[in-house]
C-alpha cells in the first residue's frame, strides 16, 4: 500500500555501527525502522502501530512570521482514528485554547506526530490540510460514527473533529525518544468537565468557550458558537 519514494537518512543520533558498519536497526534485510522514509500514505502496517501508542503530538502554525507556532499532546489514542490511508481524525476536546483551530481555519497546514516509548523505536509524522468539523455542523455526528471514538463521560466537552487529509507520510528512527512505561489515562479531564456542568449548567462549557476559545494568542478567529436560547 505504501506509495512514493524512499529518502534515507542516518541522523545526528544513529548510534554506534556494528563491525559491519551497520547501524542500530538493522534487520537483516535492512532498516525497518530506524531510516527516516517518505510516503504517500499511511499503510496497514503503520495504522496498527497507530493504534499502539498511548499519545499523539498536533503542530500548527500562523501564516504571520511573527506568530506563534503551536504543538498539543492529545489523547487518549483511542480519540485519533485512521479512516482511510489518506485520512485521519481526532476528537477535539473543550481546553483552555484553540491554536489548532484557529491556525486550521486559517490556512488549513497540519502535522501530527506519533513516537514509541516503548519497543522498536519509531517517529511517524503525518503532514496534511486540516479541516475543523464543529460539534454542531450537521456533519459532525455522523463522522464521529465513522470514527469509532469512545464516549465522553460529558458530551459537552466534544469541540470538534479535526479531519486531516494526509498528503505525506515519514516515519524516521526515533533514537532519541527516551523509554517510558505507561501507567495510565489522568482522570482530570473529564472530572473538570463534568464539574463545570454540575456547577454551571448544560451551557457551562459553551460559555467556556465563549469566554476563552474564540481567539487564538495572535487573534485569529477560533471557535464560534450560535448564540444559547
Amino acid at each position: 500500500m505504501w506509495k512514493g519514494s524512499a529518502i534515507a537518512g542516518t541522523g545526528p543520533d544513529a548510534g554506534p555501527a556494528d563491525g559491519a558498519g551497520r547501524l542500530p536497526g538493522w534487520t537483516g534485510g535492512g532498516y525497518a525502522q530506524g531510516i527516516g522514509k517518505s510516503f504517500a500514505t499511511i499503510d496497514d502496517d503503520l495504522a496498527r502501530w497507530i493504534a499502539r501508542q498511548p499519545l499523539f503530538f498536533v503542530a500548527s502554525a500562523p501564516l504571520d512570521a511573527e506568530g506563534h507556532v503551536n504543538v498539543s499532546p492529545k489523547g487518549p489514542i483511542d480519540t485519533l482514528a485512521v479512516l482511510d490511508p489518506s485520512t485521519i481524525a481526532y476528537l477535539d476536546l473543550v481546553g483552555s485554547g484553540a491554536e489548532t483551530v484557529a491556525h486550521v481555519r486559517e490556512n488549513g497546514r497540519i502535522v501530527v506526530m506519533l513516537c514509541a516509548f516503548q519497543g522498536p523505536p519509531r517517529i511517524a509524522r503525518l503532514h496534511g490540510r486540516g479541516e475543523i468539523v464543529p460539534a454542531d455542523d450537521e456533519r459532525f455526528e455522523p463522522l464521529l460514527e465513522r470514527c469509532g471514538f469512545p464516549a465522553q463521560e460529558v458530551e459537552e466537552s466534544r469541540r470538534a473533529i479535526v479531519l486531516v487529509h494526509v498528503v505525506r507520510v515519514s516515519t524516521s528512527c526515533g533514537y532519541g525518544v527516551p523509554l517510558m512505561s505507561y501507567e495510565g489515562e489522568r482522570p482530570h479531564m473529564d472530572a473538570w468537565a463534568a464539574k463545570k456542568v454540575r456547577v454551571g449548567g448544560a451551557d457551562a462549557l459553551r460559555d467556556y468557550q465563549r469566554a476563552n476559545n474564540t481567539l487564538s494568542i495572535d487573534g485569529l478567529p477560533a471557535i464560534e458558537l450560535a448564540d444559547s436560547h
